[in-house]
């Protein structure tokens, strides 16, 4: 890992905007904001001052506008809040080897192996950092392994799948010195890591900001209604195809989204018992606190629709009890493995389109679904 301090000063922005504008698609105004935001935030001290104020925990503090651009450009009116996400709790970037080639800045701050796989951290005020991921490009997938870990072959890689079924650009290289690299308020890397091949190292996981966004304004929304959520358990982050393949006996779906790093299986256990949490307080952990968690996808959903995607509520399957799956598919979905009758309450306050699948021979859960069947 790479560390480095705040650089001194901070040159004006306007060269640097307009060499960011002419080396992307004009076409796509979020990508635009996140990379000149990046580029503001390798270069200027005010930009990693307002950071350290954003992932301190105020998220409804002041936020720093990106200043001294140029009076009719393109760039949409948006905040150095691109890179710390809708939740201001983000504390990492995901970059290809495409998106550092366009940042100059960042090569400057780093050096040239910045276009290698690997973290780069930016030292801020208030002992909290940021990090850049440079991602280690699918081409250099070989078959079913990167490098000698066994990821297998992705859905994309053997039949024609929809556009958000895509195979990845690129993969996180995992080590043992950045294994707790901090994603997020609640997140680190760790956290993520697909079960299996213990001794193999590095490791590769999958992930999407976007996913880290919406898990961190879920637990803002239950933290507004005084509900504890110092300890997130990620069941399951991400997972490879060929794990995903042997775990189909334990109902992982083909084209499950843990593949494609938007998904994460998760409990909310502050007390720290191994359990879901008594959410909705009504003296028991059962099913009925996963419509705490629906409702404020819910609201998440309706505040920020770019990060849309699926929600399946499942009961009691094991030792940790009733559980969550969320995801940032692109599509709603909405799916449980309760009772009938259960599961129609849960639609009610979900508002429609919750597919029920009962365990058992005759189960016609969607095929996208068919891991429930199989519970």
């Amino acid at each position: 890992m790479v560390k480095n301090g705040p650089a001194k000063g901070c040159k004006p922005f306007e060269r640097l905007v307009l060499e960011v504008m002419l080396a992307i698609p004009p076409a796509r105004p979020r990508r635009l904001a996140r990379v000149a935001a990046i580029s503001a935030s390798v270069l200027c001290v005010v930009p990693l001052a307002w950071a350290a104020t954003a992932f301190g925990g105020d998220r409804e503090g002041p936020r720093a506008e990106l200043v001294n651009l140029p009076a009719r450009s393109v760039v949409p009116s948006t905040t150095i809040d691109s890179l710390a996400g809708h939740s201001r709790a983000l504390r990492v970037a995901f970059l290809t080897r495409e998106d550092v080639d366009q940042l100059p800045s960042l090569i400057k701050r780093f050096g040239s192996d910045v276009r290698l796989p690997g973290v780069r951290t930016l030292s801020l005020p208030q002992n909290f950092n940021f990090s850049f991921v440079t991602l280690k490009p699918w081409v250099e997938k070989k078959g079913n392994y990167v490098n000698t870990y066994h990821v297998g072959r992705w859905p994309g890689e053997r039949r024609n799948m929809p556009d958000n079924y895509d195979n990845p650009v690129g993969f996180i290289e995992v080590t043992p010195e950045n294994l707790d690299l901090r994603l997020s308020t609640h997140f680190t890397l760790r956290s993520f890591l697909t079960h299996d091949q213990e001794n193999v190292w590095p490791k590769y996981v999958v992930m999407r900001e976007e996913l880290l966004d919406k898990l961190e304004l879920v637990l803002s929304v239950l933290e507004s209604q005084n509900i504890p959520t110092r300890n997130v358990v990620v069941l399951s982050g991400f997972r490879t195809p060929q794990y995903n393949r042997r775990a189909s006996f334990e109902g992982a779906a083909y084209a499950s989204r843990h593949q494609y790093g938007d998904a994460a299986d998760l409990i909310i256990d502050a007390d720290h018992d191994g359990r879901m949490d008594d959410l909705n307080r009504d003296g028991s952990v059962n099913f009925r606190d996963t419509d705490v968690i629906n409702r404020a996808v819910e609201k998440v959903e309706q505040q920020y629709p770019e990060l849309v995607g699926g929600l399946g509520l499942y009961r009691a399957m094991g030792p940790s009890g009733p559980f969550a799956h969320i995801d940032v598919r692109g599509t709603r979905a909405r799916w449980s493995n309760a009772r009938p009758a259960r599961a129609l309450a849960v639609n009610a306050i979900a508002g429609g389109d919750v597919r029920v699948a009962t365990p058992s021979a005759t189960c016609k859960a969607p095929p996208e679904f068919a891991h429930l069947c199989k519970r």
